[in-house]
């Protein structure tokens, strides 16, 4: 049997918004691979193998599958949303690079998912309906220098963003630093928009002025975005839209 690997996107939670091209390769896996709760969203079934490790073995996670697939296994790789965004996708060719030249030949693929990011900005509106930039909040691969770099240029550059890992029990004070960046950065009361659990039974949408953005208003179930200047707010009984223009005039 000749092997493949698949590393696939499950999405932000909701099983309907698994792609129905994920949901095939699900289905055909010898074995699923991956971060230990987005293992137990794929349904046990008989003949299908489930390897689920901790969160901070991404690279022996890929090599492992990679071994597998060349044993002639079909091994998908699971990570929710993309697995290209911040996610398996990335290790998995990290380890291909590195390792044996024959994993090089291994017929390997990428069915990308919806992300966090979209799902929380399609909640609110198009908050990313320009120009926009994803960070990645956390300092574990990366030095926090950069980060604040980072932020202040996507500031300067006048980006909606949206952030990835925000606030863990690990490093719950990078955040604080991050909104006192971006209060000092922006100079203005653009809106923020904290998104928990998009798409799942536990959903929380909050949308409050920069000035008013709290730590505690995230952890690492929430995806964060904050609007450019130019972002707009529609009011209306209940929560309102938020959308930035399509066009920029000078």
């Amino acid at each position: 049997m000749n092997g493949r690997l698949v590393i696939a996107g499950l999405g932000p939670g909701a099983e309907a918004l698994v792609t129905p091209e994920v949901t095939a390769a699900l289905m055909e896996a010898t074995d699923i691979v991956g971060y230990i709760p987005y293992v137990a969203r794929v349904p046990d079934r008989e003949g299908l193998i489930k390897h689920a490790s901790d969160n901070r073995v991404e690279l022996g996670r890929a090599q492992d599958a990679l071994r597998m697939a060349a044993d002639g296994r079909h091994v998908v790789v699971v990570s929710s949303g993309d697995p290209g965004v911040f996610a398996m996708a990335s290790a998995v060719f990290e380890a291909v690079e590195s390792g044996p030249d024959g994993w090089r030949d291994l017929q390997i693929e990428v069915l990308p998912g919806i992300t966090a990011m979209l799902a929380a900005s399609a909640r609110v509106g198009a908050p990313l309906g320009h120009d926009f930039c994803a960070i990645n909040l956390s300092d574990n691969l990366k030095p926090w220098a950069l980060i604040e770099k980072r932020l202040r240029l996507a500031v300067e550059a006048d980006f909606a963003m949206g952030f990835y890992n925000p606030r863990s029990k690990a490093r719950p004070e990078g955040f604080a630093r991050v909104l006192e960046v971006l209060q000092d950065a922006c100079g203005d009361d653009r809106p923020i928009i904290f998104a928990r659990g998009v798409s799942t039974d536990v959903e929380a949408i909050r949308v409050v002025p920069l000035t008013q953005a709290k730590p505690e208003m995230a952890d690492m179930r929430t995806m964060v975005l904050i609007g450019s200047s130019r972002t707009r707010l529609i009011e209306r009984d209940g929560a309102p839209f938020v959308y930035t223009p399509r066009s920029v005039r000078v």
